[in-house]
């Protein structure tokens, strides 16, 4: 099986789920968290070297206070159960912004815990004009671009899985992104389940990767 070296992860859908249990909106996104982990786990057993999980955007923030410190709660616990594993992890966003949380500033640098392992990425207050902020005409030499992005310690993205069933990019590292595959899952994510994974790597080994050539 041909195996993504690196895998987007858009983990959509927490609102919808909430409200469908007949709950708060903000209380959708603490259900997302162990399907996290449990994808985690799946994608390192499969061979997958690079994970980068899309927790939440600069334009996020325009949503309701009590949504925006739910997410953001979210994404600290989300971090402290993927350091529980052996992972090599790497937090990225705009640190500057009050949204960022604090507890996750030890975390921008990469960091190998547990021994390191599969590479982890995690994007907290994440905005594609933020990550571009410091390009500076670096004409058309790809590594060059690569090197002026906020995000450059990210690879390029070989195979993006959005759940929630919307098919849009949402911002999502548009340079590592630019080549990806995108599988869409209807599920919702906090609803995750193993064959999701399963069937977006089987869906991968029936796409032709010609990087545009």
């Amino acid at each position: 099986m041909r195996i993504p070296k690196h895998i987007g992860i858009i983990p959509d859908g927490n609102r919808r789920w909430a409200q469908h249990a007949g709950m708060e909106k903000k209380d959708g996104y603490a259900h997302g968290l162990q399907p996290g982990l449990e994808l985690l786990r799946l994608a390192r057993d499969a061979g997958v070297e690079e994970l980068t999980y899309y927790g939440f955007t600069t334009d996020n923030c325009g949503r309701p206070a009590e949504q925006v410190a739910a997410f953001a709660q979210a994404c600290v616990e989300a971090v402290e159960l993927i350091a529980s594993e052996p992972v090599s992890l790497l937090v990225v966003g705009n640190t500057e912004a009050a949204a960022f949380p604090r507890a996750l500033l030890p975390y921008t640098t990469r960091t190998d815990v547990n021994g390191g392992g599969i590479r982890v990425n995690f994007l907290v207050n994440y905005g594609w004009e933020w990550d571009l902020a410091d390009l500076q005409a670096p004409g058309r030499n790809r590594a060059k671009i690569y090197q002026g992005l906020r995000s450059h310690d990210i690879s390029r993205v070989e195979l993006i899985i959005r759940w929630g069933g919307m098919r849009r990019l949402s911002g999502f590292l548009p340079v590592q992104a630019v080549y990806a595959d995108f599988f869409v899952v209807d599920r919702l994510w906090p609803d995750f389940q193993p064959s999701d994974f399963a069937e977006a790597l089987a869906w991968y080994q029936r796409q032709d990767v010609t990087l545009g050539g």
